[in-house]
This record gives structure tokens, C-alpha cells and sequence, in this order.
């Protein structure tokens, strides 16, 4: 998805965007219907440090609410705790959109802790549309096909008005990864063995985050439970292991709750995991 204008690499507000790539343009234009209330900019670089930065950056403007930032690479993309998300030209989709669900109708709180898992349940949502591919869901913010991942998210707060900076990640081909990792990485293209359209694919993630931000406003919380139960089956069943205050501790997952909560049998008792890291065993 190259454009004809330079790389962009100056930092700050980044209205420095380069222009969009005539495949991609079209690609929103089919898709402008199911985009709003997002979609109203789009900004584009050909390389940026990372799309969360430029996000977070503009976050706090009157006209950033719900625009999405895309990049074809990143030279600091990043995961969950600092770590490196590769995202080389031409082998990925690399985009983040400013989201305010602090203005939801109905529990706003609740809104804002659920994005990161209405956003695995709106991508994996796309990429079967797009592709036939259906992907797992892992809790809290991963794609996998088989054990290997396929895609990640990145929710950060920004600014006092709870605006959340949601970024994601998708391999497309297979040198989005280095060889080292390839035992735990995959792609769309190495899974279905032929090329993929990347400005459709992007054009139908930005329309799926549109539809179940859409939910989150509206209050239909269970929508998007209902969803991302059915499409996350290792939340019942699978040997985790996570930090407490006191130690290490370990368990069988047993769903989550309505806040989105992971829960875990441990002997007699359930416990609920909100945050910090999860090893999956």
C-alpha cells in the first residue's frame, strides 16, 4: 500500500501524513457505510515510529475522535510491556484509532474496560469476512491460529476525558516476523497459501472495530460477550499461570465474567484475573 509522497518521519501532532494509497482509498470507499461513528480521518504514513504514538499525540484535539492512524511500517512499534511488535513494509496492517467510549449511553466505565475484547471479536470477525480465516481469540488481546499468533492489540488511556488509543497488529505475510519466532508467529498468507488483499482486509478491520464501538456505545455489552465467548476457546479449559500479591499461582480457565474478566478454577474456588500478564501453559 505505498503512496507516491516521502516517508514521513517528523514526531509530534503529525498532520504530516502522507497521502493514501489509491488501493486503500477505494478500499474505504466500499466500506464508508459501515465506518461511522469512526472514520471521519484517516491518516496514512508510509513510516512512522509507531501509529499508537501518532494516535496518542492528537488524542486530546476535538477532531480526533475516532480517527484511525495506519501505517505501511513502523520502525518502534510496540505490544503489551514494551515489547517489540516487527512491522516491516509491506507485510502487515499497522493501525491504531482514537476511541472516547467514556461517551457511551449506558455504563461508560464498563465500555471502556471492554474495548480491548470487542476489538479481538471485531478483527477476527474481519479477517474470516475477508479471508475465510477463522482465528482464536486469546484472552485478553491476541489472534492464533493453532498456538501460533496472527495478530495483537494494544489498548492505552489517554488524557483525563478516558480516551483509549487502540492499536492492533496483523501479520499478512510472513516476513512481518524474523525467522527466530516463526515457532510462535504465523500469518494470513502462510496459513491460507496464497496472497491476500491488504487494503480490503484493512478497510473491513476498520469497518468491524466501527461496529462493535458502535455496540459499546449502545450498551450492548452482551453482543460482544456472546461473541468473543464463541470465538475464544481456550477461556474454558486451558493450565494458565499469573502473579498475585503473594506469589505465583495457577489454575484452569472457566471464562470470564461480564466486565471481561479472566476467571480460573483453582481447587474449590474461582479467581478473577483483571490484568498483568497471563502464561499460558
Amino acid at each position: 500500500m505505498r503512496s507516491s509522497h516521502s516517508e514521513s518521519r517528523r514526531e509530534g501532532l503529525r498532520d504530516d501524513s502522507d497521502k493514501l494509497p489509491v488501493e486503500l482509498a477505494e478500499a474505504l470507499v466500499v466500506a464508508r457505510d459501515r465506518l461511522p461513528p469512526l472514520g471521519r480521518r484517516v491518516l496514512f504514513f508510509n513510516t512512522t515510529g509507531s501509529t499508537n504514538d501518532v494516535a496518542l499525540a492528537m488524542a486530546s484535539r476535538v477532531d480526533a475522535d475516532g480517527a484511525f492512524v495506519i501505517a505501511e511500517e513502523q520502525t518502534a512499534g510496540r505490544g503489551r510491556y514494551g515489547r517489540t511488535w516487527f512491522s516491516p513494509p509491506g507485510s502487515g496492517l499497522y493501525v491504531s484509532v482514537v476511541l472516547r467510549p467514556s461517551t457511551a449511553r449506558r455504563d461508560p466505565q464498563r465500555a471502556t474496560g471492554l474495548v480491548t475484547l470487542a476489538a479481538g471479536l471485531a478483527l477476527a470477525e474481519a479477517i474470516e469476512a475477508a479471508t475465510g480465516l477463522r482465528a482464536d481469540i486469546k484472552w485478553p488481546n491476541d489472534l492464533l491460529v493453532g498456538r501460533r499468533k496472527l495478530a495483537g492489540i494494544l489498548a492505552e488511556a489517554a488524557g483525563a476525558e478516558m480516551n483509549v488509543i487502540l492499536g492492533y497488529g496483523i501479520n499478512v505475510r510472513s516476513s512481518v516476523y524474523p525467522p527466530e519466532i516463526g515457532d510462535r508467529a504465523t500469518s494470513l498468507e502462510t496459513e491460507l497459501g496464497r496472497p491476500i488483499d491488504r487494503a480490503t482486509l484493512c478497510a473491513e478491520t476498520l469497518a468491524a472495530i466501527s461496529e462493535r464501538y458502535r455496540d459499546l456505545l449502545a450498551g450492548r455489552f452482551d453482543a460482544i460477550l456472546d461473541g468473543w465467548r464463541g470465538r475464544a476457546s481456550s477461556s474454558r479449559g486451558a493450565r494458565v499461570r499469573w502473579m498475585t500479591p503473594s506469589g505465583s499461582a495457577s489454575g484452569v480457565t472457566a471464562g470470564i465474567d461480564d466486565r471481561g474478566a479472566l476467571l480460573a478454577q483453582v481447587g474449590d474456588r474461582v479467581e478473577t484475573i483483571v490484568g498483568g500478564e497471563v502464561t499460558w501453559l
